[in-house]
């Protein structure tokens, strides 16, 4: 962060944090290459108070608006770009919780937040679950609420003490409702396993969860339609977070590389790298990537901003053009940072020779990461919703689902995939 734009609550965030991130940073490259969770650092965070960052400070918080949470997110992720989407359930969980009219339900739950607690996040399944139909399901018998199922892609539930699921619940008229509900991650029947084998953002968790006949208070079950509408733009807010901070990384680290080469090409134009037009050319490039990226999470920080202040006027025109916006202001974002910022982290290699290649540098992680978190809400469909928007004004959508379409045979897909 820079001074100049700062607001004073987020100086002093800022200041007060940055320590804890460089610590982090200096860890980073063995945490991976050792695969070694960063449990120490989430707990580090989690006492600090990282995560009632968004609290009011009459409830115990720091009082945070999106604006100054997000820049710090970049900060964070700068340092390690897996932390903030370990948290990325948490920061969607407590902004629910604030959405909550006053009350035993929201007290109970800010006082959580407040004193350290962490929520994981576990809406994702995989298998042929038919789209809109999760196979995850809570039930009621005699007074007892459980929940069984088995998820995926659950991003910082091995870190936490609850996690916030999607499940079906079936209703007196014998049809089904989907609705969330909090599973405390270390009661009997869950287990967390860190099997997420994709090549980047390898340490955030993103395993499978099992829930066998989970107890769960049925005070946190509820009907999905109840969560705050502009939750899709935060949960993209924070990924458009995640790959700013991995510019800000990759500009970070090229210019420490450049810097320390003594070793310089024949065909080069100068005896140092670091006067090299060519090569300071390509920085430049990359620190324009990290400049902009800050500068569209900002924007898209404030759009979003602009949905939490209209959240206590429901169907009103004020609610909806504010939600419209958030999520086109996410998906824009999102659709010019999921291709500049891969692309500044491979740029990083046209500054070194084959040594920047080294394993031991682990600078190809900078790739990795970017592009596992452009996979996210593949960007392909954000640019026709914001085409959509753009020319026809057509409203996008606010929530979706992945899974196996009803028409689809999964079974006899697979047999023509294997000639079977």
């Amino acid at each position: 962060m820079t001074s100049d734009t700062l607001t004073a609550t987020t100086q002093s965030a800022a200041e007060r944090f940055a320590p804890l991130f460089a610590r982090f940073a200096e860890g980073v490259v063995a945490r991976e290459q050792d695969h070694e969770l960063p449990r120490a650092q989430v707990r580090d965070l989690l006492e600090a108070g990282f995560g009632r960052l968004r609290v009011p400070v009459a409830e115990g918080g720091e009082g945070l608006d999106l604006v100054e949470f997000a820049d710090l997110l970049v900060d964070l992720a700068a340092a390690d770009s897996a932390l903030p989407q370990v948290f990325r359930g948490h920061i969607a969980w407590v902004e629910q919780v604030l959405s909550l009219p006053a009350g035993e339900y929201r007290s109970r739950w800010v006082e959580r937040v407040v004193a350290g607690e962490l929520v994981g996040n576990a809406w994702s399944e995989v298998g042929d679950g038919v789209t809109g139909r999760q196979q995850t399901v809570v039930t009621t018998r005699d007074g007892r609420t459980s929940v069984s199922g088995r998820k995926y892609y659950t991003t910082g539930t091995i870190f936490a003490d609850w996690t916030d699921a999607t499940a079906r619940r079936e209703l007196p008229d014998g049809s089904f409702e989907t609705v969330t509900v909090l599973v405390p991650v270390h009661a009997e029947g869950a287990s967390v396993s860190d099997d997420w084998d994709g090549f980047g953002q390898q340490l955030t968790g993103t395993g499978t969860l099992v829930l066998d006949d989970v107890e769960v208070d049925a005070a946190d079950v509820a009907p999905f339609t109840d969560r705050f509408r502009y939750q899709t733009a935060l949960y993209q807010l924070v990924l458009l977070a995640v790959h700013a901070g991995i510019a800000a990384a990759v500009e970070r680290d090229t210019g420490a590389q450049v810097r320390g080469r003594t070793r310089s090409y024949t065909h080069g134009l100068a005896p140092l790298v670091r006067n090299d037009a060519q090569v300071l050319s390509v920085v430049g490039e990359i620190s324009a990537t990290a400049f902009t990226a800050r500068a569209l999470v900002r924007a898209a920080a404030q759009a979003v901003q602009g949905a939490a202040d209209t959240a206590h006027l429901p169907g009103t025109d004020a609610d909806r053009e504010a939600n419209v916006l958030a999520e086109i202001r996410t998906a824009q974002a999102q659709v010019v940072l999921s291709e500049t910022v891969p692309r500044a982290a491979t740029l990083l290699f046209n500054t070194l020779g084959a040594s920047g290649t080294s394993r031991a540098k682990d600078l190809d992680r900078h790739w990795r990461n970017a592009r596992t978190v452009a996979s996210h809400n593949p960007v392909v469909y954000k640019q026709r919703i914001v085409g959509d928007w753009s020319v026809n004004g057509t409203e996008p959508p606010f929530v979706w689902d992945i899974g196996t379409h009803a028409s689809v045979d999964a079974a006899a897909v697979r047999s023509q995939e294997t000639g079977r």
